[in-house]
């Protein structure tokens, strides 16, 4: 007859379990383990020993309030002679003995969350199970080594903002395994909607990554829930902080967490992504973070953008945009709800825009299905395949009412970008959401999605040929030219109308003040010709315009006397702020102060008032930011501070940092910083 193993005490193995399981960045106070993954316990017996054959002792994994079999929320098993990595099972691992090795592995599909675990009558345990990406089994597995580096454990990245003919890429501290952070991510999935309406079904849907991501599409905003960000597009920022000052996710989400779950104030799409981003790595799912440049915002799912603008070529506002950037994140899992050939990185977006399923959440959609035009295929196909793929038609709305369609050459869907892995360069992925323009595998693409293919609508004017050219220093503070060349790709004469005007503008499309205009009513060009107009833009004009995000959006329309057609050409530029340069002072070793010089100078030809540096890293400074306040800083003069931290791990860190000043606002910079042991 079977003996029950009399237990007075156990250890948990913490430092041992969560190094071997990847999660010892979260700390080794409490066990977090990966599911499908065996991890190893010490029993200790009051009495008795353990004999094979004739001990035993019986198992019951629970997570959730309502833990029960039906879900998968609750799971019965009893010792075996080995590890079964398919489902959860238990093995001893020691010779006969009063201390007892127990290897314990989870099933690589139970949900993930927190856990009880009973052993016999009187041990409970408690642990976190996450999803594992190096588990074969897992929906999650990853089978690179460098990627997992990168998508899963890496603490912080790059985002690329700025304009398509110019990345800026601005760093982020995403910070997963900051103290307390991997708690706030669980309180999350507990304040979801679905889960305070029924949570043992939505304990039991923590299983699928698929689940999963839309319920972080849901929660990252909180615009039907208690969501962790409140979104905000206009400039006034009261009651709250400007989008553009935060450096990572983990004020953001303890800010969330302490304020009782109220939303934190504010987030723009870079944010939202980025706190995504910071959510699904900690959990386990591996996850990247992805800029497309002019960026569609479809509102009626008709995969046509349509503009309008006004005699001066002046674009007149309305519900459907082309953002100058939008970013949303990747999540990696297989699709089994799809066919095979859909496994791989799924597209999902947390800024809100336009409801699906009656909630603001986008996602998760295969990218490979945006790429073939399969629009049928969940979630929310249409809306991503719009953002890279509308059609874009411009018209000229006339004083009296009437409307003309204008040529232009609008793209839509540019320079996809993400962070290399291994290294901070921008890595192009346009070919994974999108064919070359203008193959067939695009125009096959356009069919399936049921689509007029956007070449057959690009009747370009062959006679006039319009685009805007600009220098390379275009930095802010300084006066520089920008031009509109006119062509003359016919035989005749031709006498134009050019219009040439520039304003403020904010990379979700909203446009601001006049930084500078010209009208030339009588331009002339000789068969073949060729025309440069150039327009000053001066700081004394556009430096009291232009918001945070440094962008110019310059507009030329040309308007031929004799053919009466019209002619747009768009460009939007970005203004390089400042570099900030940051010098390490001694060797950087784990546990020992450390010093760096941190200078940026004033380019402006005014005084910086309010000047203030912040400094962040995960790893680097605590968990928390540095902040470092600093007097007037004169035209040409530079800013200076030095600081000192600790580094608690060694490897690669990215030490953040911003400047803030009265005229300078948000200026981003960073140093990669190598720590030894």
């Amino acid at each position: 007859m079977a003996q029950a193993l009399d237990i007075d005490r156990w250890n948990l193995e913490c430092e041992f379990n969560n190094t071997d399981h990847r999660t010892d960045l979260n700390g080794t106070d409490r066990l977090i383990v990966r599911r499908g993954q065996p991890f190893s316990i010490s029993l200790y017996l009051r009495s008795g020993s353990y004999q094979p054959g004739v001990s035993s002792l019986d198992f019951v994994a629970e997570t959730g309030p309502q833990p029960s079999e039906q879900y998968g929320t609750r799971a019965s098993f009893g010792l075996s002679a080995s590890i079964d990595t398919s489902c959860w099972s238990a093995a001893v691992t020691s010779p006969p003995g009063d201390m007892v090795a127990l290897s314990i592995c989870s099933a690589p599909d139970a949900p993930i969350g927190r856990y009880t675990l009973t052993l016999g009558h009187s041990a409970r345990i408690e642990f976190i199970l996450l999803f594992n990406p190096w588990c074969p089994g897992d929906a999650v597995y990853m089978d690179n080594k460098e990627n997992l580096a990168e998508y899963v454990l890496a603490q912080d990245g790059i985002i690329f903002r700025g304009a398509y003919k110019h990345p800026i890429p601005t760093p982020w501290n995403f910070g997963q395994f900051e103290s307390g952070i991997l708690d706030v991510c669980l309180r999350i999935l507990d304040m979801n909607p679905k889960y305070l309406k029924n949570p043992g079904k939505d304990c039991s849907g923590r299983r699928n990554p698929i689940y999963v991501s839309r319920v972080l599409s849901a929660m990252v905003n909180c615009n039907d829930d208690k969501g962790v960000l409140l979104g905000k597009w206009t400039g006034d920022y009261e009651g709250g902080v400007s989008p553009m000052l935060w450096r990572g996710s983990v004020e953001i989400l303890r800010n969330w967490d302490t304020q009782a779950c109220q939303p934190v104030r504010y987030g723009q799409c870079w944010v939202f992504a980025a706190v995504a981003c910071s959510v699904s790595r900690a959990l386990g799912i591996p996850c990247r973070l992805v800029t497309n440049y002019l960026s569609a915002h479809d509102t009626n799912s008709n995969l046509v953008i349509e503009r309008y603008v006004n005699e001066n070529g002046e674009l007149i506002q309305s519900k459907e945009m082309i953002w100058n950037y939008h970013c949303w994140v990747e999540n990696w899992m297989t699709r089994p709800d799809l066919k095979p050939d859909f496994n791989g990185w799924q597209a999902y977006d947390p800024t809100p825009q336009e409801k699906s399923e009656g909630v603001y959440c986008c996602g998760p959609t295969p990218v490979r299905a945006i790429k073939e035009g399969e629009l049928t295929f969940k979630y929310d196909a249409p809306f991503v395949f719009a953002e890279v793929n509308a059609d874009v038609i411009t018209f000229m709305k006339k004083k009296d009412g009437s409307t003309s369609k204008v040529s232009s050459n609008a793209l839509v869907g540019q320079k996809i970008s993400t962070k290399s892995v291994g290294s901070d360069a921008r890595e192009d992925i346009t070919h994974l959401y999108k064919y070359p323009e203008g193959s067939a595998e695009e125009r096959e693409a356009f069919k399936k999605a049921d689509h007029q293919n956007k070449l057959l609508q690009q009747q370009q004017n062959q006679g006039l040929h319009l685009n805007i050219k600009v220098t390379s220093d275009m930095r802010k503070g300084c006066d520089f030219d920008v031009f509109a060349v006119v062509t003359n790709n016919t035989q005749s004469e031709k006498k134009c109308r050019l219009l040439f005007g520039s304003c403020a503008l904010s990379y979700n499309g909203f446009m601001g003040g006049n930084c500078g205009f010209k009208d030339l009513l009588n331009v002339e060009l000789s068969p073949g010709g060729e025309r440069k107009v150039p327009l000053r833009l001066n700081y004394s004009k556009y430096g009291g315009q232009i918001t945070e995000d440094n962008l110019i959006r310059l507009a030329a329309l040309l308007l031929d006397y004799t053919t009466g057609d019209t002619t747009l050409a768009v460009r939007n530029v970005v203004l390089d702020n400042p570099e900030i340069k940051v010098r390490i002072l001694g060797e950087p070793k784990e546990n020992r102060k450390l010093a760096a010089e941190i200078t940026l100078q004033n380019p402006l030809p005014e005084r910086l008032e309010n000047c203030c540096f912040s400094i962040e890293g995960a790893n680097l400074t605590g968990g928390g930011i540095i902040t470092e306040r600093l007097g007037p800083v004169g035209p040409g003069e530079d800013a200076k501070v030095k600081i000192y931290f600790t580094p608690t791990h060694s490897g690669l860190r990215k030490l953040v940092v911003d400047f803030d000043s009265n005229k300078l606002c948000h200026v981003k910079g960073y140093r990669n910083v190598i720590i030894g042991k």
